[in-house]
């Protein structure tokens, strides 16, 4: 009996707005790989353990590999598009790029759950990889940031939605992937806060209060809403899917907005944050980066989720962890290490050494691709 062809299953990258989230950046530790490997086969499973016990919270988890980790974890293609996270460094602004081998987009409706399974993986990990940066998100107010703006009201819905997030025909070993990247925000509230009500509006491109566009004749070339435009070679507005979220620390006296979006094609993605950094022909850069300093900056991809259940080999099988306390003292659970040559050996949180190659404008221009296919159910 014929076997009936099923459509790839995407990760929950739509699984929509919740109150709160977690995203974990991770480095692997030298001979992790496989430890990382086995864990990311078994995150759904995880997702179930806890999610089952509150099934109204919707907890979900979407992970992402990095470019410098994807050899390192499995054998065969990679996906076509994954490269190292592009610094920019613009005349005022600079969008740095820091370390990360994974990431892990957390989501429920209370941040019980989400630290339930974050404490999970992280214990599974210990010894095999390294958090480089851990940012609790919270939904504030009516989906505002913390500057009091709406965030996302632009997000594509339904098939759009797929279009715009999922690869498709273009890459078919990865169809139903996404790439994501993802940038966190510090705003200078005390400097925000000097100006006016309109001024605001003139700098963002929306009214505060009801959250309509402003006019176009009242739009300032540099406004966040037009700058973020972007245009493939038939003036067609390309999309993605953004899942924002504030976060803060009043102790350190941090305000800002972690930006994660995701894409088919990370040109789309690139070609924005080119706008924001660089400018375009009619504005030196994004108004708004004047309150706001990008702080960190990684590209991932987010494979399918019948690819993580079932991954390729490790391309080294036979890689063996040596445990932490042969020759090294323990450190505390997600922060250890193991000994193995080989490995990526990324440190720290700090931006990434950069050629100035990787600083120059390059073309991303977005791709015409064919429609992604219907996300499954």
């Amino acid at each position: 009996m014929d076997t009936v062809p099923t459509a790839p299953v995407p990760q929950p990258v739509l699984a929509g707005a919740t109150r709160a989230a977690m995203f974990l950046v991770l480095t692997v530790e030298p001979g992790g790989h496989g430890a990382v490997r086995e864990l990311l086969a078994d995150l759904s499973g995880l997702v179930r353990s806890v999610g089952f016990r509150l099934p109204g919270e919707h907890l979900t988890c979407v992970a992402g590999i990095g470019s410098g980790a994807w050899d390192r974890l499995f054998t065969g293609p990679r996906p076509a598009e994954l490269h190292p996270f592009q610094a920019l460094r613009g005349r005022r602004h600079v969008a740095p790029a820091t370390a990360g081998d994974v990431l892990l987009h957390i989501r429920a409706h209370h941040m019980d759950l989400c630290f339930e399974l974050a404490s999970l993986v992280t214990r599974r990990l210990d010894g095999a990889a390294r958090i480089v940066d851990e940012t609790h998100g919270f939904t504030y107010f009516d989906q505002r940031d913390l500057l009091g703006f709406v965030d996302g009201t632009e997000n594509p819905e339904g098939r759009k939605a797929r279009q715009a997030a999922f690869v498709g025909a273009e890459d078919p070993p990865f169809a139903a992937g996404s790439y994501v990247i993802v940038q966190k925000y510090l705003h200078d509230l005390t400097h925000w806060d000097t100006l006016s009500t309109e001024e605001q509006e003139h700098v963002v491109g929306r009214t505060k209060l009801s959250d309509v566009e402003l006019p176009e004749d009242a739009q300032p070339a540099d406004a966040h809403v037009v700058v973020n435009k972007v245009l493939d070679a038939e003036g067609n507005e390309q999309q993605i899917v953004r899942a924002n979220m504030p976060f803060g620390s009043l102790s350190q006296a941090e305000y800002g907005t972690y930006f994660i979006g995701y894409c088919r094609t990370p040109a789309v993605t690139e070609q924005l944050l080119r706008n924001m950094f660089l400018g375009t022909a009619d504005a030196a850069h994004d108004r708004i980066l004047d309150f706001s300093t990008a702080t960190t900056g990684g590209l991932f991809f987010v494979p399918g989720a019948d690819f993580l259940d079932d991954p390729p080999p490790l391309p080294h099988a036979d890689a063996v962890l040596v445990p932490v306390s042969q020759g090294r003292p323990a450190t505390a659970p997600g922060r250890s290490s193991a000994v193995l040559d080989g490995s990526l050996g990324i440190g720290s949180l700090k931006p990434a050494d950069t050629k100035p190659a990787d600083l120059e404008p390059t073309s991303l221009e977005p791709a015409n691709s064919p429609p992604a296919p219907e996300e499954a159910h």
